[in-house]
């Protein structure tokens, strides 16, 4: 009888605990759907397993954790470019929604989103976007991880009537997978500015009575923050903490407008903070002090946000990102160092989700949610700084191999949850119907 069912042979592993270091010479052994052991190579090639994998030339890490995503708006991406973020949801997006949000699109979006997010090396999704229960679907054929948050919002579109339809059916979501053990639902109410005080309370105490996440935009701009101080004399995260929506439980998705006092806010409740930089340097909505919350102690995660606004959903590509606008707008080369940023692609999301036990990292015991990254190309070389080279050398193409769960997602660049081509060839479909009601909104 086998002792492992896959030992995995890299050049270097980055564990990312403890913190720095990186291993050479040594392998990681699977059993059933965890990490059983981390060993010397000398030692490894004896050990007695269903299947020993070269992977000469990479190097193995935790599987990649994207903290906020709207899938299925893939198929906009491109559609309604470099624009400001109110005028690109009011003027396009919302509109166009209104005449093509469907189970087909959903379906076709997710699909493709999957398909990149996978090739990029994301190994667990947070995502909020209509009809969840499409995208739930999608993401457990093709064997992702998921967090998926139902949408919350005060207008009428083609999943629900309204906000309080939207509770009802993500709760009946939340009970057909109860017990799944890759899929999850929690409450995406979608902005302050989105949702009225009533139902963001109901929300509230939804969340704590289910102990649930909660995921919501916050403080993306300084319109916003202006807009609700007028609205109703609060700043978005003062009318959270009043409604009792801020928790360990609660993500933050942007925070880019934000002053000293708020910083104090998310300390003291714990609130986790999902950082977006490409999306939000796109929609010029601003740059969260990420290196500033960092030193107050709160939890970071990584984001891409969808492909509308962002056009790539590469969470290395995000890292490297975060990482060199935190410098400039910090003034200091050492601000989100690349160990700060792989850990906020991995660990600082499993601590958003309350699983830092079981992702995150690889040790001994934790879900087997790896990634293996090529760093052979000579755009990595010479390999002096492994960490260095995986932030600022990649560009977020070179992930070649995955496992979730100990399953093999990814062999050699090749999806073997998903047909690629049937994939795109769907997604191509929708060009037409797009450009045609972009026109009709143009003219």
């Amino acid at each position: 009888m086998s002792q492992y069912d896959t030992v995995l042979h890299p050049d270097f592993v980055v564990p990312i605990i403890p913190r720095g270091q990186v291993l050479e010479a040594h392998s990681v052994a699977l059993k059933d759907h965890n990490i059983a052991a981390i060993m010397p190579r000398s030692e490894a090639d004896a050990a007695v397993a269903e299947q020993h994998i070269d992977l000469a030339g990479c190097v193995l890490m935790p599987g990649l954790i994207n903290l906020h995503c709207h899938a299925a708006m893939s198929l906009f991406r491109g559609y309604a470019d470099d624009m400001p973020l109110m005028s690109w949801l009011q003027q396009y997006i919302w509109p166009t929604e209104q005449k093509v949000l469907s189970p087909a699109f959903v379906r076709d979006g997710s699909d493709l989103a999957i398909a990149e997010l996978l090739k990029g090396g994301t190994t667990t999704l947070v995502d909020n976007y209509f009809f969840p229960e499409i995208t739930a679907e999608q993401c457990d054929s093709a064997g992702l991880r998921a967090l998926l948050n139902f949408p919350i919002i005060d207008m009428e579109t083609a999943w629900a009537r309204d906000a309080d339809a939207c509770i009802n059916r993500g709760l009946q979501l939340r009970d057909r997978y109860r017990d799944h053990d890759r899929i999850e639902i929690g409450f995406g109410p979608h902005s302050t500015y989105g949702v009225s005080e009533a139902i963001l309370n109901k929300v509230a105490m939804l969340a704590e009575e289910l102990d649930a996440p909660v995921h919501i935009h916050l403080q993306e701009t300084k319109e916003e923050v202006l807009s609700s101080v007028e609205r109703c004399g609060l700043r978005p995260i003062d009318l959270l903490q009043k409604l009792g929506l801020l928790s360990p439980r609660t993500h933050c998705v942007h925070m880019n407008a934000i002053g000293e006092q708020d910083i104090e806010t998310l300390a003291i409740h714990g609130a986790h903070v999902v950082h977006c930089p490409r999306s939000n340097l796109k929609l010029a909505s601003g740059i969260s002090p990420v290196q500033k919350l960092l030193d107050h102690g709160i939890n970071v995660a990584l984001g891409t946000d969808g492909a509308a606004s962002n056009n790539r959903l590469s969470m290395l590509a995000e890292a490297q990102t975060a990482s060199l606008i935190g410098k400039v707008q910090h003034g200091d080369p050492q601000a989100l160092n690349a160990w700060t940023v792989l850990e906020m692609a991995t660990l600082s999301g499993a601590r958003a989700l309350g699983k830092a036990n079981q992702l995150g990292s690889i040790e001994i015991g934790k879900l087997a949610d790896l990634i293996a990254v090529d760093v052979s190309g000579s755009h990595q070389l010479p390999q002096s700084n492994v960490a260095s080279n995986l932030v600022y050398a990649n560009n977020g193409s070179e992930v070649v191999w995955s496992w979730i769960g100990g399953r093999l997602i990814m062999s050699n660049g090749r999806l073997q949850t998903l047909d690629y081509n049937d994939v795109t060839h769907r997604a191509m479909n929708w060009s037409s119907q797009l450009a045609a009601v972009r026109s009709s909104l143009e003219h």
